[in-house]
């Protein structure tokens, strides 16, 4: 493991995720993009075979299997692999060729991860791909899902999961406010983390609050200097993994900021 935060690089065996770059069409293309990531210095690969954008459409089971299980068990032999799915027995099959850890947007497979005995990163959201954007409402968005993962950690910690990243969701049920508050909390979002011996992943690569941000409506395309800039401040609030598409730049800005002052000023 790299010091300083993890980078958790994205691989989406999907032909609809937001961001089309990320998109691989084979399990040839997957393997290509996934050695590079490690090459680059990633410290797992994240392969999701089912879009969780605002409005995407539900994927199969069947088909999920076969998109991800192949790409999982190839990219397995270079380097740590996490599954990005919903589904139990999607999760199961990924962890059985060779996933080590289960990143689960629902919140609902810490007891899937006990049981197998891999990594766990659960996250919070507000409904589902296709309801969650729709009018997301909190009366503190901080506090709320602070408390929705400081229990969510709880229940995995009762159902044996020892490796945990807690995720506050940041575009999973938010406004661009509500995903500015959340990100401008990660230092207090670490320390209800540290509290259950978890790590706290940031995710806001390319995400469409960067662009309301700038004022300027930029695709998702143009979005790379303001998810490295989310990315660093991430970094030095006390993010312990960032999950990106950008891979590169991500390794090495930790680079960066891990090493001392006066070095970086010489």
């Amino acid at each position: 493991m790299n010091a300083g935060p993890s980078v958790m690089g994205i691989i989406n065996v999907t032909s609809d995720s937001f961001f089309p770059a990320s998109r691989v069409a084979s399990i040839e293309e997957a393997l290509t993009t996934g050695m590079a990531m490690f090459a680059a210095g990633v410290d797992i690969v994240d392969v999701g075979g089912e879009s969780t954008r605002p409005g995407a459409d539900d994927v199969s089971e069947s088909e999920e299997l076969a998109r991800v299980v192949p790409v999982v068990q190839a990219l397995s032999a270079f380097g740590p692999v996490s599954i990005d799915t919903q589904k139990e027995a999607v999760a199961r099959a990924a962890v059985a060729v060779g996933a080590t850890v289960i990143n689960d947007v629902s919140a609902t497979l810490a007891e899937v991860a006990g049981e197998l005995g891999v990594g766990y990163v659960g996250m919070h959201r507000q409904g589902d791909a296709r309801t969650m954007q729709v009018n997301p409402t909190y009366t503190d968005v901080v506090a709320e899902v602070s408390a929705f993962l400081d229990h969510l950690a709880l229940r995995a910690r009762s159902a044996g999961v020892t490796k945990l990243w807690l995720d506050p969701g940041i575009g999973f049920g938010k406004t661009t406010q509500h995903n500015v508050s959340l990100l401008a909390a990660t230092s207090e979002l670490r320390e209800m983390a540290d509290r259950h011996g978890a790590g706290l992943l940031i995710g806001t690569s390319r995400k469409r609050f960067l662009s309301d941000l700038s004022g300027s409506g930029l695709p998702v395309e143009e979005r790379y200097e303001a998810s490295l800039a989310a990315n660093a401040f991430a970094m030095m609030e006390g993010a312990t993994m960032v999950r990106v598409h950008d891979v590169t730049a991500a390794v090495a800005l930790r680079e960066l900021l891990e090493r001392p002052a006066e070095e970086v000023i010489a």
